[in-house]
């Protein structure tokens, strides 16, 4: 799934090539994909893109007033395209969701793979309509995100930390992937409850989660954006490093699986050296 530095390495890639240019025609073959009707997604056609922004994992095209808010949820992606062929898809056929055609040809195709659906599409007045935007928590960017604020929101809840991590309406903008990083990073289990982190292992947490996604922004910054999965995926230490050795100390690279996903660890940093066998059954909380 994208997440904050993907997601904004896309925004700063339209902001150059689709900023200024109008909007010439939409096309949906995946109505699935759209959440909202009205105004309708053709409302788009003839207004000019005035900005892109980032909401957490959520992308935002201004358009004249209108925002086309996008979620690439897990399999979705943004491919830009220089040129676009001027007749309009099929409906409802392979991977297309939404092709947004610019005044000067270009444009880009909003794709899903597999079989799940999750690629959401919303045509909004207002950003705060769309609610996976409304309920986003801090950003963890952002000036607010303090180690002060963390640990208020870690002390707030019950949840494991790798949950806390995940969970938008705490903050917004990190996934699977990167939450995995930030607990190797700090030597945390997955599954420590959050409200028992120490007060250094808040700071360290916060560092973790800051300097991760900065550090991965600077790695997509620039990038096109057909190149911006791979290099999330090279950029990775544990996460989807399954049966790899960990690049610090070595040992094993581990995974928990779920029911539609499964997180990676390192035994050695994060849990003393257990694996983590079961995560309804394990008892390595500390």
């Amino acid at each position: 799934m994208p997440e904050l530095p993907e997601v904004e390495a896309l925004a700063a890639f339209l902001r150059e090539r689709a900023v200024g240019r109008v909007v010439a025609r939409v096309d949906a073959p995946g109505i699935h994909v759209l959440k909202t009707y009205d105004p309708p997604v053709s409302a788009l056609a003839g207004l000019a893109v005035e900005g892109v922004a980032r909401h957490g994992k959520f992308l935002d095209l201004d358009v004249s007033g209108l925002h086309l808010v996008v979620h690439l949820a897990r399999a979705g992606w943004l491919q830009w395209r220089e040129s676009l062929p001027p007749a309009p898809p099929r409906m409802g056929k392979g991977p297309l969701g939404l092709r947004v055609h610019l005044d000067d040809g270009s444009g880009f195709d909003l794709t899903e793979a597999g079989t799940q659906k999750r690629l959401a599409v919303y045509v909004v007045r207002d950003v705060g309509a769309v609610p996976g935007v409304a309920r986003l928590g801090i950003d963890p960017l952002s000036a607010g995100f303090t180690v002060d604020s963390l640990a208020d929101l870690l002390a707030g809840v019950r949840s494991q930390v790798k949950g806390v991590l995940t969970d938008q309406s705490l903050i917004a903008g990190v996934g699977n992937a990167y939450s995995d990083e930030v607990l190797w990073q700090v030597g945390l289990s997955p599954f420590k409850p959050a409200a028992n982190l120490t007060g250094s292992e808040v700071a360290r947490l916060h560092a973790a989660i800051v300097e991760t996604l900065r550090e991965a922004m600077v790695r997509a910054e620039g990038l096109a954006a057909g190149k911006l999965k791979a290099e999330k995926k090279s950029g990775l230490s544990v996460h989807g490093r399954t049966g790899l050795p960990c690049p610090r100390c070595g040992d094993t690279v581990r995974e928990v699986s779920f029911a539609t996903k499964s997180l990676q660890y390192c035994p050695t940093c994060q849990t003393g050296g257990a694996p983590l066998a079961d995560r309804r059954l394990s008892r390595l909380l500390k």
